[in-house]
């Protein structure tokens, strides 16, 4: 039996709901091997993050080359990556190789607020990273970031999502599940020449962590399954509705359950 690789380079969450622990659970729920290479380390529950503290750039270098070495990839995710010298370790890495699909999930800012990537990194970020990403998966406030502009309607949305596709080169999936006065969480999917609107229920009740992480590992691993990209976003969309609607509690909060079928 094969199975395929995705490698995840991203943050660990010492509460487990999202960075490297929840991308590892979507690669398993995908039945693909998850390989990771950490950025950085969080001291953070659902509520907040305590403390940051980032990976050097040579070790997280050395991480994803020890992955690279002994397997090739089928797809590749990055998550936060908190600093300029991580965002330009990774760029300058995959730059260098012959590239699997890279998604991009621009962590930025923390549900709760926190910094998760420093203001130097932006610039890193859009000029070396991105133009190398086949998607990105921006939620609202990153969108706003990468834009420059408010997103307060699904039709901003779109337009958000050409915009970066132009600018950048890559494909856009703005996630619209705080976009107020909706009764669905709205995605849009825009790559220059497909163009979806990706809708949901809300599911009422529940409040969870790490979804967009959850979303984007799963477009990483049904990408590493051969799928295509908007085929792929599409199983994405399910698969993390269903994590939702099939959440559990741990003591307070919620928590997404990837393995709900």
């Amino acid at each position: 039996m094969h199975c395929p690789v995705a490698l995840t380079i991203a943050g660990s969450d010492s509460g487990g709901g999202a960075g490297i622990q929840a991308d590892l659970k979507t690669f398993a729920a995908f039945g693909v091997h998850g390989a990771c290479a950490i950025s950085c380390l969080t001291a953070q529950n659902p509520r907040r993050v305590l403390a940051l503290k980032s990976t050097t750039a040579k070790m997280l270098r050395q991480q994803i080359e020890a992955v690279f070495q002994e397997w090739s990839p089928a797809a590749v995710k990055t998550g936060m990556l908190l600093s300029a010298e991580n965002v330009h370790a990774v760029a300058h890495f995959l730059k260098s190789q012959r590239r699997p699909p890279l998604v991009v999930d621009p962590v930025i800012v923390s549900t709760s607020g926190a910094r998760l990537l420093a203001p130097a990194a932006l610039n890193v970020l859009e000029e070396q990273l991105l133009p190398l990403a086949t998607l990105v998966t921006p939620n609202l406030h990153e969108t706003e970031i990468l834009t420059g502009g408010k997103i307060t309607s699904v039709e901003k949305m779109r337009a958000a999502a050409r915009e970066i596709h132009t600018r950048f080169g890559c494909a856009a999936l703005v996630k619209g599940g705080h976009l107020r006065g909706m009764r669905e969480a709205v995605d849009v999917f825009c790559d220059g020449r497909t163009e979806l609107l990706l809708t949901a229920p809300f599911i009422k009740g529940v409040r969870t962590h790490g979804t967009g992480c959850t979303y984007s590992a799963a477009i990483t691993a049904a990408l590493a399954l051969g799928h295509d990209l908007p085929r792929a976003v599409g199983l994405a969309k399910d698969f993390v509705t269903r994590a939702i609607a099939g959440s559990y509690r741990v003591g307070k909060h919620f928590a997404l359950n990837p393995l709900f079928h």
